[in-house]
């Protein structure tokens, strides 16, 4: 069961490269660097999500959705750790949910760059605005889970807004 958070402070603080190229768990949670970025990880990691979901658009539905629940219970341990490591709650440099995140997003899209471009900003508008329930889940549930459930329903707003405009398109 998740831990409710009551009153825990975010403090990000620069993480040393050498660290996030030293362990395995830091240089995934990290996006392979992209979390590193000094304005933006979150930004930088959903750019790292373009390059998973071109490879797996060719998969029939199922798969996609079975790769990307993977993905995301992968996530849930692999977050947990880096951020128990750490010592902070969902470090801005932990990356691994705006992967997943936006691979949500894109479920059952056209691998075409107008709808990866369409995808982006509909999973960067959601993770940054956070509307409810997401930001209520934001800073309520911690640990692994809680990196990863608030950029699985941002995927899910972003899905939704994507699949209507591909069914008006």
């Amino acid at each position: 069961m998740p831990t409710i958070l009551s009153n825990v402070k975010h403090k990000p603080q620069k993480i040393p490269a050498r660290l996030v190229f030293s362990s395995p768990i830091h240089w995934l949670a990290f996006g392979g660097g992209s979390g590193l970025a000094p304005v933006a990880p979150g930004t930088f990691g959903t750019l790292v999500g373009i390059p998973f979901f071109l490879l797996l658009a060719g998969l029939p539905l199922w798969s996609y959705l079975m790769v990307t629940l993977a993905l995301f219970i992968v996530g849930v341990w692999l977050c947990g750790r880096s951020s128990a490591s750490l010592g902070v709650h969902d470090h801005p440099g932990i990356v691994w949910d705006e992967i997943v995140g936006y691979l949500v997003t894109m479920t059952a899209a056209p691998p075409q760059w107008q709808w990866l471009f369409v995808g982006f900003l509909l999973f960067r508008f959601f993770d940054i605005v956070k509307p409810w329930p997401i930001r209520w889940l934001d800073r309520r549930v911690a640990g692994g889970f809680g990196i990863m459930v608030d950029d699985l329903l941002a995927g899910v707003f972003g899905l939704i807004v994507m699949q209507l405009l591909l069914y008006v398109a």
